[in-house]
């Protein structure tokens, strides 16, 4: 099991490398209307991560740099990805969380974290604050994430 959840775990970072590349090429096809209304619907000008990486350094007393900060949201974004592929590699035999090839796992991703945990959090905006095109890229991107690592499981024998 451990060695399982070991491949999920790399499945589930180079997933979230390959999610990155997919948002990042849709960012450039929303309108700036949209993008306008994103920015405006973060809480403190910046992404829910970094809204995350404020509060626990503001929590902790830890007193971050700017550097720091920034080198902490690229762990806790790619650990985004990394825990829920390590869950997934050991759940993925269960026919509903493995169903699609990982497109519903990415999807309920999708739908607890972005869609909720973030907004219940304080660390992102209401849902309709935000665009559709954000919410849409948002779902896209974690079903590459799931497919991805389903796939990426499949290759190394997971």
């Amino acid at each position: 099991m451990i060695g399982q959840m070991i491949k999920g775990a790399i499945a589930g970072a180079a997933a979230t490398w390959v999610m990155d590349l997919v948002t990042t090429g849709m960012v450039g096809g929303q309108s700036e209307s949209d993008k306008k209304r994103e920015q405006a619907a973060m809480p403190n000008g910046q992404s829910s991560i970094a809204n995350l990486v404020d509060k626990v350094d503001a929590t902790l007393g830890l007193g971050l740099s700017d550097d720091t900060k920034g080198t902490a949201g690229q762990a806790v974004h790619y650990g985004l990805g990394i825990v829920p592929g390590a869950l997934y590699a050991i759940l993925r035999r269960i026919p509903l969380v493995g169903a699609a090839n990982g497109i519903l796992f990415g999807a309920l991703l999708f739908a607890a974290h972005d869609e909720y945990l973030n907004s219940a959090l304080g660390l992102s905006g209401p849902f309709d604050a935000y665009p559709m095109s954000t919410h849409a890229r948002g779902l896209v991107g974690h079903m590459v994430l799931g497919a991805t690592t389903d796939s990426l499981l499949d290759l190394m024998g997971g």
